[in-house]
């Protein structure tokens, strides 16, 4: 398994812990849902296909779930990200920092992508990182997860969501922690804001282990820099050897920063198209408000017996 490879700077593919993402500093500063009486109906029957062998069985037969996800609201994402997806008939998650000038500039463009089925998801305001870890140098004083309250960033995450329905219309919404770090001024925030969201993307991981026992507010992310098109493939099908799913976390895609090459991005997406029947690629919210239904059953399943 491809895990975190070799320190920044090195010129190698690698996939970086997410408190290990370097931002630039002038970076930080200042599809439709699936229905969830569709899952749960999805999930009950996908339940009964796998309770032979006990696996957790997924949509169709399909071996396991591949989350693409963007983060941040880059330019990079609109004029190469989006137009891959498109082209090949993917859909994905985009985590909006809601002061992104890309968002900004461009909210038309990203308003047609949530139209056209792609997910966006709430990343905060500000990406608040914390500024007492190695190598955040780059977390400037105002947007210190450190020195913010649990009270006043939870608001700015709810506002975020408001915010978030005034371009796409949706009432239900993802998270992704930005940094992996989920203190805020000492007290975990993200316990405050599960009823918030269907499920939260938070820390570094591959493929996830065990379907049974994933807990959806703590879902750990793949994040790739500077990775091939190979790398990123073999993590797809050892998730389909586990019969789990594997999240990826993309930032730019042939620019900005943590790189994914346009070349890599598209022979990863080429081979999602190509094996549909055996990787559900989908948004973030699709896969997890059917892992979640899947849980349940199970749930209720095992203590009928």
């Amino acid at each position: 398994m491809l895990g975190r490879m070799q320190p920044r700077g090195v010129a190698s593919p690698q996939f970086v812990e997410v408190a290990d993402l370097a931002y630039p500093p002038d970076t930080m500063k200042r599809p439709p849902v699936l229905p969830a009486v569709a899952a749960i109906c999805l999930a009950i029957a996908a339940t009964q296909a796998g309770a032979a062998d006990g696996a957790f069985a997924w949509p169709h037969g399909a071996r396991a779930a591949v989350s693409l996800a963007y983060d941040d609201a880059i330019d990079s994402q609109l004029d190469n990200a989006i137009p891959a997806l498109d082209r090949v008939g993917l859909r994905a998650s985009f985590y909006i920092k809601l002061a992104s000038p890309s968002l900004a500039r461009r909210m038309p463009e990203w308003r047609a992508a949530a139209a056209h089925g792609h997910e966006l998801g709430n990343h905060t305001f500000f990406h608040q990182c914390s500024a007492a870890l190695p190598d955040r140098a780059w977390v400037t004083p105002e947007d210190n997860i450190d020195t913010t309250s649990a009270a006043r960033l939870v608001e700015q995450i709810r506002l975020g969501n408001t915010m978030l329905h005034a371009i796409d219309g949706k009432d239900e919404r993802t998270f992704t922690v930005p940094c992996g770090d989920v203190l805020a001024a000492g007290e975990n925030y993200v316990k405050l804001i599960h009823g918030d969201f269907v499920a939260i993307k938070s820390g570094s991981g591959g493929v996830v282990p065990d379907m049974a026992t994933l807990d959806p507010y703590a879902v750990a992310v793949t994040a790739p820099d500077g990775a091939t098109g190979e790398q990123l493939i073999a993590l797809v099908k050892e998730a389909g050897a586990k019969g789990t799913m594997i999240n990826f976390t993309f930032h730019g895609i042939g620019g900005d920063y943590i790189t994914t090459s346009n070349a890599a991005h598209a022979e990863l997406l080429a081979f999602l198209a190509a094996h549909r029947d055996v990787y559900w690629t989908d948004t973030f919210m699709n896969i997890m408000t059917y892992v979640k239904a899947r849980q349940s059953v199970r749930g209720k399943q095992e203590t009928s017996h």
